[in-house]
């Protein structure tokens, strides 16, 4: 430097004694006192450079070393893992894996990015604890009421001389007159009937009071047998006043309804005791439905029924379960459900109807409910997919009670207020089997842990080098031990 100094000096010297022309010599003066000055500092200066740079990056690999890393696996193949770093098959270089990476979610847990989660279109509900309920929708068929069917079959035999019911399906009314039968067994006890009464009359001035007894109990017996014939108080009594025998008898309709049977055709004979008529009383009719095994839980007897008919648009019919029969259908594996409407006063409700009913569940419990989107039946186990949060996502078995309309009554294995996905299920569900089986892959090749010595150190398995030439081994004698 001094030198680059003395020659500049000189050279400005040299500029006075030669004039202008010496200007362009001072100027190449200084600029090679210039370089010579970083030539003679260059050395210091990329001694310090490197320096300067491996501070820098050393920093970070201390920061790293405060990591154990526990293995190297390979980006591509999860299955390919290593204790020391290399290149995997495919030649691409092994990752580390550092000590307390590892996911602390369920070993079924999966995680999936927030912009995927909205693509594929995830949505949740929560758990809610709830007043389960049920309507049950069936479709029922109108029937008779079978404790108001009657058959009308006289106590007597004789021949019908008359019918004023000729045919099925005719609504006869309370006290109609149904035939006229002709027998002679009622015929002789008519004339008995009357013969009795006249023998009364003569004894009833008679001070024979045991005579006057006699005549009476006769009257009696008489007037029983007709009466357990079916003939009617005001028929009796009209052959009382009347005091001639007729040749026929009229049998009349107990109550009002429809003739669902004619047997006896007019002008027929009647054993005693075969039936002529079968009525039916339509006051009030029998709905039956067929409910399916799994809706079973929520029938009683006694719970409400609402009914509508598809030629009544808007007319509701109200009534109740009745009966719930202690069989299943073998066929159509169905419990049938009797119900009782009262019909209208026109019996609008009609025989062999098909109608929609709705059965009305008082059964009620408080219990936890989720939709039935949110659960996955694979045939062995009921699954449900609770968000966890961050984007983490775990598969849950669970076990389901019974169906109360869109949801379904969760016995066991959820709490309330859980978070469980009801769109986009099955792809999470896929995703999370994948995953747990490339955990059990690299769990069954994960390296095992390396030993430790007596002093806590640990071993490490590489083999051991080999010593270097002029050294001794262990146990060897060195120079100057000999």
């Amino acid at each position: 430097m001094n030198k680059a100094i003395t020659l500049v000096a000189s050279g400005s010297v040299a500029v006075k004694a030669d004039g202008m022309n010496k200007a362009i010599t001072l100027v190449a003066l200084v600029s090679m006192a210039i370089l010579l000055s970083a030539c003679s500092e260059g050395p210091a200066s990329k001694t310090k450079g490197p320096a300067a740079s491996a501070s820098k990056t050393e920093a970070p690999a201390d920061a790293r070393a405060e990591r154990k890393i526990l293995y190297w696996k390979s980006a591509m193949d999860p299955t390919f893992v290593s204790k020391s770093p290399g290149k995997d098959k495919m030649g691409m270089d092994l990752m580390p894996v550092y000590e307390g990476a590892e996911s602390q979610d369920p070993a079924e847990a999966v995680r999936i990015d927030p912009a995927t989660v909205q693509n594929i279109g995830v949505t949740t509900a929560v758990v809610e604890r709830k007043r389960l309920t049920r309507e049950v929708r069936t479709v029922g068929r109108i029937d008779y009421d079978e404790t108001t069917v009657r058959h009308i079959a006289p106590k007597i035999g004789g021949w019908i001389e008359a019918q004023h019911v000729n045919f099925a399906g005719q609504v006869v009314q309370r006290g109609e007159p149904l035939l006229e039968i002709y027998s002679p067994e009622l015929v002789a006890t008519q004339e008995e009937y009357l013969i009795a009464l006249r023998y009364q009359n003569v004894l009833s001035e008679s001070s024979l009071k045991d005579s006057l007894a006699g005549a009476d109990d006769i009257v009696r017996a008489a007037e029983t047998r007709l009466r357990y014939w079916n003939i009617t108080d005001r028929q009796i009594k009209a052959l009382r006043e009347r005091g001639e025998l007729t040749r026929t008898m009229v049998l009349y309709a107990p109550f009002r309804g429809i003739i669902v049977e004619r047997n006896i055709p007019e002008g027929g004979f009647l054993e005693p005791g075969q039936t002529v008529y079968s009525i039916a009383d339509l006051s009030t009719i029998w709905v039956y439905a067929d409910i399916y095994e799994y809706e079973a839980p929520w029938l009683m007897i006694g719970q409400k029924a609402t009914m509508t008919l598809a030629y009544e648009p808007g007319k509701t019919y109200r009534g109740a379960v009745t009966y719930v029969y202690p069989y299943l259908n073998n066929k159509t594996r169905t419990i049938e459900v009797r119900m009782e409407f009262p019909n209208t006063s026109d019996l609008h409700l009609k025989i062999d109807m098909w109608a929609n009913v709705v059965l009305k569940s008082e059964v009620a419990r408080e219990g936890l409910a989720i939709p039935i989107q949110a659960v996955m039946r694979t045939g062995q186990r009921n699954v449900a997919i609770i968000a966890l949060g961050g984007g983490r996502f775990e598969p849950r078995d669970i076990q389901l009670g019974a169906q109360a309309g869109d949801e379904f009554e969760v016995l066991d294995g959820l709490a309330e207020g859980d978070q469980i996905v009801t769109s986009a299920n099955f792809l999470i569900n896929s995703e999370s089997n994948l995953g747990a089986a490339r955990r059990k892959m690299l769990s069954a090749n994960a390296p095992a842990t390396p030993p430790k010595n007596a002093e806590g150190a640990t071993q490490e398995q590489a083999p051991a080098a080999e010593p270097s030439k002029g050294t001794p081994a262990a146990g060897q004698p060195g120079r100057g031990q000999e």
